[in-house]
């Protein structure tokens, strides 16, 4: 196995040597389709690639409540929102949806931000400037756009790129946000009324990384399960 820290120079120069049978690649979905495109040039090497995504958290009223504030939020704020399959996108059932907003954003302003080998940290900062760049835009095309600011939003008073975990409630489909992969501490909740929209709404992406399901109907989670577009299903 071999890390790579060079960029696309090392990168490249190893999915085109004759001696690489084998690649595999875990990040952006841009590079991905790049190294497919070269591995085929050459040889025709096998390849195995995980890629970007946008991963659907659906949460019926019938869920564990509490279990599914604390499991969205490892799900999503885990390493920063820096996760492939980090739950972006929060469907909630439209009954439990206020509730849900009111506690998921106060369990973002609980979240402690500092030092990573601090053991009472909850939150480090993005992986560098570029990346902290990124998501802060994307933070003000979700303000711009018109979702709910329910929490952060706005760097942390300290040296670092830290950003305040953010919690935007009344996304809508079409918002850059709720669309586009951040990959930083931005989630996105949304409201949803009937099976058939849900399902729609959920597949209605580029991405298939993965999903996760909170009911205690297992029937229903089977059938959710059967019909989305992902990977894993959680």
């Amino acid at each position: 196995t071999i890390s790579i820290r060079f960029g696309e120079t090392a990168g490249n120069a190893l999915v085109v040597h004759p001696d690489v049978d084998k690649i595999a690649f875990t990040g952006s979905t841009a590079v991905g389709q790049l190294i497919g495109q070269n591995a085929y040039k050459h040889g025709v090497k096998r390849i195995t690639l995980e890629l970007g995504g946008k991963s659907p958290l659906i949460i019926f009223s019938d869920g564990d409540f509490d279990r599914a504030i604390a499991t969205s939020h490892f799900g999503l704020f885990f390493n920063q929102g820096q996760c492939c399959c980090a739950s972006s996108r929060i469907f909630v059932e439209e009954s439990v949806y206020d509730k849900f907003v009111e506690y998921s954003s106060e369990e973002a302003k609980k979240r402690v931000i500092g030092n990573p080998f601090d053991l009472n940290t909850t939150q480090g900062p993005q992986v560098d400037e570029h990346q902290y760049q990124t998501v802060m835009s994307y933070i003000e095309s979700g303000i711009k756009e018109g979702a709910k600011l329910c929490a952060g939003g706005k760097r942390f008073e300290s040296d670092g790129y830290f950003i305040r975990p953010t919690v935007f409630a009344d996304v809508q489909d079409e918002m850059r946000i709720a669309r586009e992969e951040i990959f930083g501490p931005v989630m996105q909740i949304m409201k949803f009324r009937s099976l058939d929209e849900l399902i729609h709404r959920a597949n209605h992406t580029q991405y298939g990384l993965a999903a996760g399901i909170f009911t205690n109907n297992l029937e229903k989670a089977m059938h959710v399960m059967q019909h989305l577009q992902a990977g894993t299903v959680w």
